[in-house]
């Protein structure tokens, strides 16, 4: 395994109304859980098992980063780690600064289309790139990964988050000599019409 690579994936304790709450507002509470459920447990098959980085896995509230609460992760090796409190750019920095040198990458855990391919992608770019962005179609990131000596915590400031400007606020806290690579565009599910498409590239009707 490389240990100068880190795959950081943020989520969230799977608990009925605690998760995906934009979505839950137009598909339900239930529903929203078990998608939660289904693209997290995906995400960490996927990618948990890759030798070519160590995967951790960054869980709220801290209470719950016991290995008990995630025997899947558990079983795939993965590290369990709080993310602590703050806002999401709060957290984000601590995890850019808190773990081993070398390069980081950050990820959701809402993005079905997200695989060991597109995060080896990633980390490959950072062979001439200081940071990497995937960019999601809402105007946010689905991935940041930076190398060792642009993994500072400052580059979350004033974010915000959760709106088109999420992707454009943080490449302004970079240096203007950084060099930057973006990914792929994906779609991170946050809302209705994000997963209706979803569900309609998997061949599922709707009742829409």
């Amino acid at each position: 395994m490389r240990q100068d690579r880190h795959l950081v994936i943020f989520a969230r304790a799977p608990r009925l109304g605690a998760v995906k709450r934009r979505l839950a507002r137009e598909i339900g509470a239930v529903e929203a859980l078990r998608f939660y459920r289904a693209s997290l447990d995906g995400l960490l098959r996927r990618v948990g098992r890759d030798r070519r980085w160590r995967t951790w896995l960054a869980v709220t509230p801290d209470l719950c980063a016991g290995p008990g609460h995630w025997r899947l992760a558990s079983r795939l090796g993965i590290t369990i780690i709080p993310q602590g409190p703050g806002d999401i750019g709060q957290r984000m920095g601590r995890a850019l600064v808190g773990l081993p040198p070398g390069a980081c990458a950050i990820v959701g855990s809402d993005v079905p289309a997200l695989d060991a391919r597109i995060v080896g992608e990633a980390f490959a770019g950072l062979n001439g790139h200081d940071v990497v962005f995937g960019p999601a179609r809402d105007g946010g990131y689905w991935l940041i990964a930076a190398r060792a000596w642009f993994r500072r915590p400052r580059l979350f400031d004033n974010v915000r988050w959760s709106s088109e400007h999420a992707l454009t606020d943080t490449a302004a806290n970079l240096s203007p000599e950084a060099r930057v690579a973006r990914l792929e565009m994906l779609e991170d599910i946050d809302e209705g019409p994000a997963y209706r498409r979803w569900r309609k590239s998997r061949g599922v009707g709707t009742n829409d």
